[in-house]
């Protein structure tokens, strides 16, 4: 099965990460892992004034802070993984990588919000789950 990792690279990242290690029968050297990773884009004005190799780099140096680790966790444990980044809205990016990519599943950490906070503030866990298309498992 193609699996979609969705990593930001916080302590809940970890916990996600931590799951999968542990749980060989359904992650095991059979799945096929894509670690996404999303950085948030740069606002249109202050893009405006960066030349174009600059923010480019920019977006890949920030994701490869989150990429990096994960990949090193996941080829410690005999996992390879492909790895790619998106800039924008993480819920989004995430939910359009998983239905491109023809991925059977995503799998990422949730921060566990309350209700009330979910509603206030909303959560990227809560959108892809609104709007992703495929199986996701939410690991707290």
């Amino acid at each position: 099965m193609k699996i979609l990792i969705a990593a930001d690279g916080s302590e809940y990242t970890q916990h996600m990460l931590d799951y999968l290690a542990t749980h060989e029968d359904a992650f095991g050297p059979g799945q096929e892992f894509t670690v996404l990773t999303v950085v948030p884009a740069v606002p249109p004005r202050a893009a405006a004034v960066i030349d174009k190799q600059t923010l480019t780099e920019y977006y890949s140096d920030e994701a490869e802070k989150v990429l990096q680790p994960v990949r090193a966790f996941l080829e410690a444990r005999g996992r390879k993984a492909s790895t790619c980044f998106e800039v924008g809205h993480p819920a989004e990016a995430i939910a359009k990588t998983a239905e491109k990519g023809q991925f059977g599943m995503v799998v990422m950490g949730s921060h566990g919000h309350s209700a009330l906070r979910n509603l206030v503030l909303g959560s990227v866990a809560t959108n892809v789950l609104a709007h992703c298309k495929v199986p996701v498992l939410l690991i707290r």
